[in-house]
């Protein structure tokens, strides 16, 4: 399976621009009350997901000409996976158009490619003899709000540095 490039916006950053550090975190807005007695509920109102992008290469990312005010599609390289017994996954995420959900089955202590299928962001494994366990994996692909890239250049380098922050929409 061939790297997709991670792209923004309809951009896609190329290697040259350096080989990306990407952080993926959760945001939302939850609490933990506590009943009388003392048992915890957890209570979520929103979630969505949050991170960075950063790299240093030969050149500049080329983002300059991107609206950052309007919500960007943001293609992932970064993998999300999930884990179960079942061989039926509902994804939290929606996955990248240009790269199919891939899955694995756990065979012993060995996880094996499996066949799947993609429909509507249900992944379906097929089943595997011997498999205890089924893994389905996928890049998401997120509508998301960015603040235009940080930038340094290191002369005696050459090197084009850059980093900047997104939120899902």
């Amino acid at each position: 399976m061939s790297q997709p490039q991670l792209m923004l916006g309809g951009v896609p950053i190329v290697l040259h621009a350096g080989a990306p550090v990407l952080s993926d975190d959760p945001i939302g807005a939850e609490h933990l009350h506590r009943m009388s007695d003392g048992a915890g509920i957890k209570a979520t109102l929103w979630e969505r997901a949050a991170g960075s992008i950063s790299a240093q290469g030969w050149m500049p990312p080329g983002l300059g000409a991107l609206d950052y005010s309007q919500p960007l599609e943001f293609r992932s390289t970064q993998v999300d996976n999930m884990i179960s017994a079942d061989l039926v996954f509902t994804l939290p995420s929606t996955p990248r158009p240009d790269q199919a959900p891939w899955a694995f089955a756990l065979v012993g202590d060995e996880w094996l490619p499996a066949a799947c299928s993609t429909v509507d962001g249900e992944v379906t494994v097929t089943a595997v003899t011997g498999a205890s366990l089924y893994q389905v994996a996928w890049m998401p692909v997120y509508s998301v709000f960015a603040s235009r890239p940080a930038r340094g250049y290191d002369s005696g380098a050459g090197a084009h540095s850059w980093s900047m922050a997104w939120e899902e929409a």
